[in-house]
């Protein structure tokens, strides 16, 4: 590491610095899929790889936590390559390694490769797979840098000019919108009286941190059908997901009709902060979170169109006043509170102050490849997995992709059984079904 500080280029914005804190604990990873329609043995994919790795400076990571700094260096890149055969059954070998890769930590040292690769072969294409230490990027970025490679891959690439990988910080974010920072202050008190309402889900060991990993698809006609009933309804897609997402959870929370206090269910939505730095996609390599949470009471009966439209008026009201930059706040209080709390504090601390029982991360790659203004572009068979971490005992990764959307579901298995996860998904498939049901009678 450079002696001089101000000699090393990157700042750790506050969320970053919690991630590395949070994989202090267990593995705080996530992975990207594409199908790249090429048979394995046609291409050098670890060299190609490479290649792309270098051209957008994504090599020779160093970092500095104690004074919160990161820096790439440069030089050759480090490819770890694991292939897999698909056999009979290439997606279920996917999902399989998938897990696996949540689970597996990236060395915690100050210079280090943040990227692990993996193919899945097929007869006439493969499965590659990028798994990365989270706390580097956000969604987009690698969603842009796995496209990149794919194209190298399937000889497709074209020539684009490397990012930037030093984007600013919340920091510099509240001090140009002063109004934002004191409007997260000002309803910061409302944050944790809908927390004290909310029911806590339960752990069967709290220091248990184990991923397991489902997958969901929904093809061009049900995603075709969301969007249809979004419109009509007056919600957004992502509206209808948390809805479903909390009606599906709901029977797992039913003792929340017995609390005297705790009578909520609540579902987090993460928010992509990116348009609040003016950092494009496609110049801008790094991370950009925020979050909120949606709470309500489910009473019985209470429809999917009805729920919909109270998600609505909930998530409207934090678009429109950014409260969703509220829970980089809120980090910043647990950072502060963070070095004095024991590891069991720290294992059950989101869970008693931040309960949610699951959580919704879009990501739109249709859009993103749009956004290019590239028509050569294709956009592949693309989906992902994150890790729950302490926020969220289940996260739903939604990656819509050729029109299709594409779910992965990683949950905690200290809170969460595979049976359990599975009547979530067939609840949450219901309730698309339904969708298609209705339109067909109004037809």
């Amino acid at each position: 590491m450079k002696a001089a500080d101000q000699s090393v280029p990157g700042r750790l914005n506050l969320f970053q610095r919690m991630m590395l804190r949070w994989r202090d604990m267990h593995p705080y990873n996530a992975v990207h899929v594409v199908l790249v329609p090429r048979p394995f043995g046609e291409m050098p994919v670890a060299e190609r790889i490479g290649r792309v790795l270098e051209a957008h400076g994504l090599t020779g990571l160093v970092l500095d936590r104690r004074r919160r700094r990161f820096e790439y260096e440069g030089g050759p890149a480090e490819v770890t390559l694991e292939v897999l055969p698909g056999g009979v059954d290439p997606l279920g070998v996917v999902c399989r390694e998938i897990e696996r890769q949540l689970n597996q930590p990236f060395p915690h040292s100050p210079r280090g490769n943040p990227f692990r690769f993996f193919a899945v072969t097929g007869e006439h294409s493969i499965h590659l797979g990028l798994a990365y230490d989270h706390f580097i990027a956000s969604g987009e970025s690698i969603a842009l840098l796995l496209n990149a490679i794919a194209e190298a891959c399937a000889g497709t690439a074209s020539l684009e000019a490397a990012p930037n990988l030093y984007p600013g910080t919340y920091r510099g974010l509240f001090l140009r919108h002063p109004l934002v920072l004191a409007r997260g202050l000002f309803t910061l008190p409302r944050l944790v009286a809908t927390s004290r309402r909310s029911l806590r889900p339960r752990y069967a060991r709290a220091e248990g941190a184990h991923n397991g990993f489902a997958y969901l698809r929904l093809d061009p006609d049900e995603s075709a059908t969301l969007r249809r009933t979004a419109k009509a309804w007056g919600v957004t897609v992502a509206d209808l997901f948390l809805a479903a997402t909390l009606l599906a959870l709901s029977p797992l929370a039913a003792q929340r009709h017995r609390e005297r206090r705790r009578r909520q269910l609540a579902v987090a939505s993460i928010v992509n902060a990116r348009d609040d730095f003016g950092a494009e996609p496609q110049r801008v390599f790094g991370q950009f979170l925020a979050s909120f949470s949606v709470a309500h009471p489910l009473p019985e009966g209470i429809g999917l169109r009805e729920l919909a439209q109270d998600v609505h008026n909930w998530t409207a009201r934090i678009k429109r006043d950014k409260l969703y930059l509220q829970t980089i706040i809120a980090l910043g209080v647990s950072d502060l509170m963070w070095p004095f709390l024991s590891r069991a504090r720290r294992e059950g601390f989101y869970a008693k102050y931040h309960p949610v029982w699951g959580g919704v991360t879009p990501l739109n790659v249709d859009a993103l490849w749009g956004k290019s203004g590239r028509n050569d572009v294709r956009s592949w068979e693309y989906f992902r997995a994150v890790s729950t971490g302490p926020l969220s005992p289940l996260v739903l990764a939604v990656t819509t992709a050729q029109d299709t959307m594409h779910v992965g579901v990683s949950y905690r298995t200290a809170a969460f059984s595979r049976t359990m996860v599975d009547d979530v998904t067939a609840a949450f498939r219901g309730c698309i079904a339904n969708l298609e049901k209705a339109e067909a009678c109004a037809a």
